[in-house]
């Protein structure tokens, strides 16, 4: 049996999958009827639940670019990658320099599956992939080493993976033992779905999710998300809804607003 074969012997293909969802509402093809079927129930709790998946890939890919064209970031350490789709965190950093360094974690079968195959690099630069668990910060941090130069600056991203940690103070904890591991310069690129009074269906889609899906999700309040940031300088406009952090539009509407928050914050 191939190392793929096996790792997907290993997938659970009765229930439905938040990463394999995920990649149903953003066009993909790495999905199961069950995901389908799951995806399509909570579009109808939520119909706008689709708009949020492609607005959080959106914020991932601009704050990205921004980072490596702006700022001048060249590594990379992406938390809960996710399943490989258009514009992934090594081919946007890799377009603005060729010699980004990019290390991905995840700790799902069917994305370490697909990782292998299609997480590739530039000659110049270098892309690594990690099977680890996000409570796992020492085994993370060490490995990472591996790759990434740690005296230097390092973006680090958790989009859509803190919601799985469903105690507040050890999600706290999670991210700042990663941010306190990182040097001065350093970023933190973080999104996570909310809960807002003014969204009710919202809370309705997540409730469903977690008696029919796994793993479980957990919601937080904007100002709750705005502890992931604590001693850092927040970068313009702040934590908002993923759609609105530095929209590429050319007309002078805003963007309608998801509840998917995301912000980026600069170690000092």
């Amino acid at each position: 049996m191939t190392d793929n074969a096996h790792l997907l012997a290993g997938i659970d293909t009765t229930r439905p999958h938040t990463a394999r969802i995920w990649n149903y509402w953003t066009g993909g093809k790495d999905h199961y009827e069950v995901d389908r079927e799951a995806g399509d129930q909570i579009r109808r709790l939520h119909p706008g639940i689709g708009d949020y998946a492609l607005a959080d890939r959106l914020f991932l890919g601009r704050a990205v670019r921004h980072l490596a064209a702006e700022v001048g970031i060249r590594q990379f350490l992406d938390i809960g990658t996710g399943l490989p789709s258009a514009d992934n965190t090594h081919e946007v950093a890799q377009r603005v320099d060729p010699a980004a360094r990019i290390v991905y974690v995840d700790n799902d079968p069917l994305v370490l599956a697909h990782a292998r195959a299609l997480l590739t690099s530039t000659p110049e630069g270098r892309t690594d992939y990690l099977d680890a668990d996000l409570r796992d910060v020492g085994t993370i941090i060490e490995r990472a080493a591996g790759t990434l130069d740690l005296s230097q600056p390092v973006a680090l991203l958790l989009l859509g993976v803190v919601i799985f940690i469903e105690d507040d103070e050890e999600s706290y904890g999670i991210v700042r033992r990663l941010m306190d591991a990182l040097p001065a310069g350093s970023h933190l690129v973080l999104s996570h779905t909310i809960t807002s009074p003014a969204m009710p269906d919202v809370d309705a889609a997540v409730a469903f999710w977690n008696e029919h899906g796994k793993p479980r999700l957990t919601q937080r309040t904007p100002r709750q998300l705005a502890r992931y940031f604590d001693g850092l300088d927040m970068l313009e406009p702040g934590l908002v809804s993923c759609s609105r952090w530095r929209p590429e539009t050319t007309g002078g509407e805003e963007p309608g607003e998801v509840a998917m928050f995301g912000g980026v914050g600069r170690k000092p």
